[in-house]
């Protein structure tokens, strides 16, 4: 891995030379010709703007790299997946939107997979991506990415049920189809037997997303500094280090009627008969979200 970060340096040094970001949006918006409908509504120029730079602004790269996302919305219809079809995933609280943000104030994301309930890996991977459409829906004005807060207590490899595949699609699915909507991952207390799934796991993860996951062990003190250095800790749960009077509880039934008001957000949304929203800022999905609710 040190060395493929070493070779992807280099190659970002070579092609992140100085470029006139307004005329390469332009001219993308050109290379990937006419759209309609919702993949109009989608392609912003935000939207534009983060897969240029996922490309570090190499225009073929970004066309086919949007060319493949508007591929795969069309076909697996994210926009479309409600809270009623992917509930039972979340029963135990494995991943949900938390209730409170980081310094940036992006949504936070926290995943614990000590609570896994399903061995389905489809069912998991679009329960996660339903969750990742619900924290764009919900960014907060002139914000474009999100947090992830991973807690692996109760975590063991023989209690998960989920399996390589299955991570290797959720981060081929992150990276793919959401470029630059990550801010940082922070894994928080990883058991020593998590260390070799994840050195497998990291030969499929993009040098970029690996530079934004953090290491956090409540006893190194070093690592502590880090997780301050993103949140707030009298807003973060005991549970990640932080205030001793908050603890991280998952309601099922109160998220779901949560999740159940963002589902008639998100239908009139893309529903609505414009086929573009005007940008007024670079929120959700490139597109500025309807009503946005900030935690």
């Amino acid at each position: 891995m040190a060395n493929m970060l070493r070779r992807w340096r280099g190659q970002n040094q070579r092609e992140c030379e100085p470029v006139d970001h307004d005329k390469m949006i332009k001219d993308l918006r050109t290379a990937i010709g006419p759209l309609s409908g919702r993949a109009k509504k989608f392609c912003t120029d935000a939207c534009l703007r983060r897969y240029l730079e996922a490309r570090n602004w190499n225009l073929e790269k970004a066309k086919k790299m949007l060319e493949e996302t508007l591929e795969w919305r069309s076909t697996y219809k994210p926009e479309e997946i409600r809270w009623d079809e992917v509930a039972h995933e979340g029963e135990t609280g494995k991943v949900s939107r938390a209730n409170f943000v980081d310094r940036s104030g992006r949504p936070v994301l926290i995943m614990r997979p000590g609570k896994q309930n399903t061995k389905t890996g489809d069912g998991n991977v679009r329960h996660l991506v339903y969750l990742i459409e619900n924290a764009i829906l919900n960014l907060p004005k002139g914000q474009e990415q999100m947090t992830w807060l991973i807690d692996f207590t109760g975590f063991s490899m023989s209690a998960s049920n989920i399996q390589m595949k299955t991570s290797r699609d959720i981060v081929n699915v992150l990276q793919n189809h959401y470029p630059e909507r990550l801010a940082i991952i922070v894994l928080y207390n990883p058991p020593k037997i998590f260390q070799p799934f994840f050195k497998v796991l990291s030969y499929f993860i993009d040098p970029k997303t690996y530079l934004k996951i953090k290491f956090v062990y409540p006893s190194d003190k070093a690592s502590i500094e880090v997780i301050k250095s993103y949140f707030d800790t009298e807003n973060l749960p005991s549970e990640f280090g932080g205030n001793a009077n908050f603890n991280l509880k998952y309601d099922h039934e109160e998220f779901s009627k949560l999740m159940a008001e963002d589902d008639i957000k998100t239908a009139r949304f893309w529903d609505s008969e414009s086929e573009r929203v005007e940008e007024t800022n670079a929120n959700a999905h490139c597109v500025t979200p309807l009503e946005p609710e900030t935690l």
